[in-house]
């Protein structure tokens, strides 16, 4: 705060009060000033006093010497006023101040120290506030997964039988699952290369491999023909296409007068590598009236269904009939996913005319069967057959 300054008429930082005691102080020492001057001028200078005896007269004084002092007296007693009256009292004023500012700069070390003290008591305090929260709650999720895993142990062995379970059932029955949808696709992996297109009433001539073709479930798959009825040749077979099954009373080749019977896969295991264990999985989905062809030694002959039947794996009679016409009968099992029965799906041949066929040669089969050709064992009749040595 700055104050009008009467002397100078500027600004003053001095307040009212500290002028007036500035002023008073000024006087004070012209006056004091003003007696020293007067001292001066009326002490004459005197020659230096001779060496006397302070025996002789230890005390005695020249009325100039007397004059003399009475005027320092007087200097000195102004001066004492003068000291007393202002500059004691401003030196105790700056010495309270000084002390006031020291108690102060002390009681803020204090504070400070005592702040500091307390900032560091808190912050210890919170970073072990912290430390035993996180502690705690580590210690909470510690107990609550020890908990979990304890309510939960005993449940691992229970989850591993049914994954077992379920994985056994999987390699077991997978095929009941994936059969009846192969039954809607391309079964035997293959494209339609214009079998739909087909005219039954013309015989082309096809090429000389033999192939059994119908065009409604999109198959074109290779045919052995000739091969032995014993379960593991017709098994070999069918993993590289359809196989003909020849019985006595019905081992007619195709154009010949009699039956002539094919049998294929219609399920096997998913994980299965045979590429053709799906191919008669439509079979069910014929119809009478539907076409199917088969080409052998670069001949392609025409049949029409005339009926489908469902009969007991056993029942290979049902295979034998008297005919006057070339005739063929597809075989596969039957529910899809199953071996439980037999699907037979019965045609006649309609071209080349049948009245053309020439009669079979019934030779006899050394090779008896007492089933008709299942699907590809399960998991288990895997497992079975390793077990007997079969």
């Amino acid at each position: 705060m700055y104050y009008m300054d009467n002397l100078t008429g500027g600004q003053s930082s001095l307040s009212p009060d500290e002028r007036r005691r500035q002023t008073a102080a000024e006087i004070a020492r012209k006056k004091v000033l003003n007696a020293y001057a007067r001292a001066n001028q009326s002490v004459a200078p005197t020659p230096q006093p001779q060496e006397t005896s302070y025996k002789q007269n230890p005390i005695s004084t020249t009325p100039a010497q007397s004059t003399n002092n009475t005027y320092w007296q007087k200097y000195h007693s102004a001066w004492q006023g003068y000291y007393q009256k202002y500059y004691s009292e401003y030196y105790a004023k700056a010495a309270r101040q000084y002390l006031e500012t020291e108690k102060l700069k002390q009681e803020r070390a204090k504070n400070d120290e005592a702040r500091l003290e307390d900032t560091h008591i808190e912050t210890n305090t919170n970073a072990a506030a912290v430390s035993a929260s996180l502690k705690e709650r580590i210690q909470a999720r510690a107990n609550q997964s020890m908990r979990l895993s304890r309510r939960y142990r005993h449940l691992i062995p229970i989850l591993a039988g049914v994954f077992v379970v379920l994985f056994i059932l999987f390699l077991q029955y997978n095929r009941l699952i994936f059969a009846p949808i192969m039954a809607y696709v391309a079964p035997g992996n293959t494209t339609d290369t214009g079998i739909t297109a087909i005219d039954p009433t013309v015989t082309e001539t096809p090429g000389p491999d033999p192939r059994l073709i119908i065009p409604k479930i999109n198959v074109d798959v290779p045919v052995a023909f000739g091969i032995s009825n014993d379960e593991k040749t017709v098994m070999d077979a069918m993993n590289h296409g359809v196989a003909q099954f020849s019985i006595p009373g019905a081992n007619a080749m195709p154009g010949q007068v009699g039956n002539l019977v094919i049998t294929g896969h219609s399920a096997g295991d998913i994980y299965s590598n045979n590429q053709y264990k799906f191919i008669f999985s439509g079979l069910e989905r014929l119809t009478d009236g539907d076409t199917i062809y088969v080409n052998y030694q670069s001949v392609r002959y025409t049949y029409s269904v005339i009926k489908k039947e469902t009969v007991e794996p056993s029942n290979v009679a049902a295979l034998i009939y008297p005919t006057d016409k070339p005739m063929l009968t597809l075989i596969t099992c039957t529910p899809l996913g199953t071996s439980r029965y037999r699907l037979l799906v019965t045609a006649e041949q309609v071209n080349p005319a049948p009245d053309t066929a020439s009669a079979s040669v019934d030779t006899p089969n050394t090779n008896t069967t007492e089933a008709m050709p299942a699907n590809e064992p399960s998991f288990f009749e895997n497992i079975w057959n390793w077990a007997t040595g079969q």
